[in-house]
């Protein structure tokens, strides 16, 4: 097909070297892959699993793989040494910045460092760490083209003049993309934005190797290590995550709030408003300016039984499979539930504008795997607006027949740049006015 040929254009590139391994955690052996029900070439297999009793899910969810794997040096003279010892340094760009931070501090335990050939292969076809046979999302690489990256080096990673991280590289290989793609996105067209990154901005080898955090990063919007958020977070109760990556508007802030009534929460269950605070896709709202509109918004509700925290994590809009990663990073965190929205983590097509994945195929991998992993999904409400009774399901306003309201997200952007007067109905004030700021600096 056309489209696989594109991708394969794109990706094809030079030689490969020889792999060398990872540590991760020994375990049970690997067993069969299972076919998704959805767009996804491949799934994890179930494991059998106990079901989870209310006091067990009443404390912070232990760590993916039993422990934290934060790695972060403190001494600045041992910091210091580790940084001269290196071969060479290198530059991260912003998606290697949230990766390299999210191993360092342990959100993506039981990760060491970036992943070797054979952890990416048994990742992106079985969606398992081999050894340990637990369940993985998506792989954690680190891409190249420089020459000099080549296992035996030890690279100084930096972020502008700031050392960041040591790089031990142990494998050095050519993966193979389109295969990457159609097991990950379920896509090998250069229309889904996650296969259009792979294929376009990611170099043509992928680096495994140790990493050892120096600094983390300095960043407009400050991200809490998986261990300081637990400290946050109460010890005695079901702590469920909101994953965003959009400004929060009403229907969002009544999805979360209503979430802590839903069957699957204990009594006195607080939520953790997580958002992801890195690169999505081309046409989203920056980081930076996400993060102000949640800042005000925190401030304008001072709801007690919401948290707020923010992740250094860059999307890759591969719907279920992202779902997956999602709940595991956020489980490091200290979570137990996790909100699961319609179409979460989807895309569209950039040319017909068609989804590519359907609007419950998220929600429905997500209670496939939740037992495994430990972590309860708790299934979004859909909620529409009606001028009777404010925010329902959609259920409700059919069966009563109520007059809905409704915004398309580019009336509503038309309507921001036009200054004309936003429905709070639809969205806060607050963010709002942060949104109109930002959009007249442009």
């Amino acid at each position: 097909m056309l489209r696989a040929f594109l991708l394969a254009t794109a990706c094809a590139s030079a030689t490969a070297f020889s792999p060398a391994g990872i540590p991760v955690t020994s375990g049970a052996k690997r067993a069969a892959v299972s076919a998704a029900p959805s767009r996804l070439a491949a799934a994890a297999p179930m494991r059998t699993m106990s079901p989870l009793t209310g006091l067990s899910m009443a404390l912070k969810s232990v760590p993916h793989g039993g422990k934290l794997t934060e790695n972060i040096i403190k001494d600045d003279a041992k910091k210091a040494e580790l940084a001269k010892a290196c071969d060479f340094e290198v530059q991260l760009n912003e998606r290697q910045l949230c990766d390299v931070e999210l191993i360092m501090n342990g959100g993506l335990s039981p990760l060491t460092g970036f992943m070797d050939e054979k952890t990416y292969q048994n990742v992106v076809d079985n969606m398992r760490l081999p050894g340990s046979d637990l369940l993985f999302g998506l792989p954690i690489v680190f891409d190249t083209n420089d020459e000099r990256m080549v296992p035996g080096k030890t690279v100084l990673l930096k972020d502008g003049d700031r050392d960041i991280a040591t790089f031990k590289i142990s494998d050095r290989y050519m993966p193979n993309k389109v295969n990457e793609c159609k097991q990950c996105y379920g896509e090998t067209t250069l229309e889904h934005p996650g296969v259009l990154m792979v294929a376009t901005q990611r170099g043509a080898y992928y680096c495994g190797g140790e990493v050892t955090g120096l600094n983390l990063p300095i960043r407009d919007f400050p991200c809490k290590t998986p261990a300081e958020v637990r400290e946050e977070l109460p010890e005695d109760v079901d702590i469920v995550a909101f994953q965003c990556r959009n400004p929060i508007h009403r229907a969002h802030y009544e999805l979360f709030t209503r979430a802590l009534d839903a069957p699957e929460v204990g009594e006195g269950g607080v939520v953790l408003v997580h958002p992801t605070c890195g690169p999505t896709q081309a046409d989203d709202i920056s980081g930076v300016t996400r993060y102000k509109t949640y800042v005000v918004l925190a401030e304008e509700t001072a709801n007690p039984r919401i948290t707020w925290d923010y992740l250094p994590y860059s999307m890759h809009m591969a719907g279920p499979r992202e779902a997956i990663q999602h709940m595991m990073i956020r489980k490091n965190f200290g979570c137990t539930h996790f909100i699961i929205g319609r179409d979460m983590a989807g895309s569209k097509s950039s040319i017909t504008g068609d989804d590519f994945y359907g609007p419950y195929d998220a929600q429905d991998f997500a209670k496939k795997h939740g037992p495994e992993l430990g972590m309860t999904p708790v299934p979004s409400l859909n909620l529409v607006y009606t001028e009777e009774k404010d925010y329902v399901t959609a259920e409700q306003a059919k069966e009563e027949n109520l007059s809905e309201k409704k915004l398309s997200g580019t009336a509503f952007r038309k309507m921001l740049r036009g200054g004309e007067e936003i429905p709070e109905w639809f969205a806060f004030k607050s963010v709002v006015k942060v949104l109109r700021e930002e959009e007249m600096k442009k």
